[in-house]
């Protein structure tokens, strides 16, 4: 079901913008009274669902700017649709569980606002961050709720500083949450890349890394994520090899260099070692350097062919904005 599909409520004297007052406050990055839609992607939340809507809908009527709250249900087989119905905001249901990344793109695709903030559903963000992440956006492309290190337990804190370790190396910037879910963006930045998002929990990790590669700018507010209302449906070993998968995925995406450089060195040093050793012990150069060079010389070309691949990819993306 999808209740109601108005447009966005307004509390404040602020009228929805013309399209002539849009353009003009897009052109200076001016958002101070851009409309907000917050996306929440939930399966099976009975739990916090209720009490997660009623404090949202109490900060974003003290933004004093337009706001909508979008509720997307990714087959809850709980009580979790019957804890929404009270509640005068847009809901949308998927007839099974797709996954969390389908259901915020669903969000995404059903959003109104000029700024589209997505929260996770189960009580870990604490709404009352929305205004600091929401008031950043103009300057920044997209602002990211980065949680303190006492948010997280040891195993999962590690596994995040790994992944973000390896992000900002990609991106050539200092990723400090990678995989954190609440995050606030510009809708017409946001929507560019919505088709790249997996339907799976590592949505983060690519949204991400694609704005970042993408030139866009990006900002970090601390927050303190609380202990989670429900099971974490999070599997750490599967889901951690998914989200590396996905850093590969988005670095030959729009970095190959960033992936193929490194192994052609590394092929490179080897087929050197190896002549070095062969050279002093025996006079010679072996096949096993040729090869190592042969290799390190199609991973570097490899590298350049992708590199030129993905500008001509984003090239015509931004031709067609």
């Amino acid at each position: 079901m999808t209740a109601p599909t108005s447009d966005l409520k307004i509390d404040s004297p602020l009228p929805l913008p013309s399209v002539q007052d849009r353009s003009r406050r897009l052109f200076f990055d001016d958002y101070r009274g851009a409309s907000v839609s917050v996306v929440v992607p939930v399966h099976n939340e009975e739990e916090a669902i209720a009490r997660l809507i009623q404090q949202i809908i109490a900060v974003l009527k003290a933004l004093g700017r337009p706001w909508e709250v979008v509720i997307v249900d990714d087959g809850s087989t709980d009580q979790t649709l019957k804890r929404v119905e009270p509640f005068e905001v847009k809901v949308v249901v998927h007839p099974y569980n797709i996954g969390n990344g389908a259901a915020v793109k669903t969000g995404i695709r059903h959003a109104c606002g000029e700024i589209i903030l997505m929260m996770d559903g189960d009580g870990q963000h604490d709404p009352a961050d929305i205004p600091k992440l929401v008031a950043q956006i103009g300057p920044y492309d997209m602002v990211v709720g980065a949680r303190s290190s006492g948010s997280q337990n040891a195993h999962r804190m590690v596994a995040n500083q790994g992944y973000n370790f390896f992000a900002s190396y990609v991106a050539n910037f200092p990723v400090r949450d990678l995989t954190s879910g609440f995050r606030a963006v510009k809708a017409g930045v946001l929507k560019r890349f919505t088709y790249l998002l997996p339907n799976t929990f590592s949505y983060p990790t690519t949204l991400t890394l694609s704005l970042l590669r993408a030139g866009h700018s990006l900002r970090y507010e601390p927050i303190v994520a609380a202990e989670r209302k429900s099971k974490s449906k999070i599997r750490p070993m599967q889901d951690g090899l998914r989200f590396l998968l996905i850093i590969f995925k988005i670095a030959t995406f729009f970095a190959p260099l960033k992936i193929f450089l490194p192994f052609s060195l590394m092929f490179l040093a080897f087929g050197a070692s190896n002549y070095a050793y062969t050279y002093v012990t025996m006079h010679r150069l072996t096949n096993m350097s040729v090869l190592c060079f042969i290799a390190s010389f199609l991973f570097f070309l490899l590298g350049l062919i992708s590199e030129q691949i993905a500008q001509l990819r984003f090239d015509r993306s931004e031709e067609e904005q």
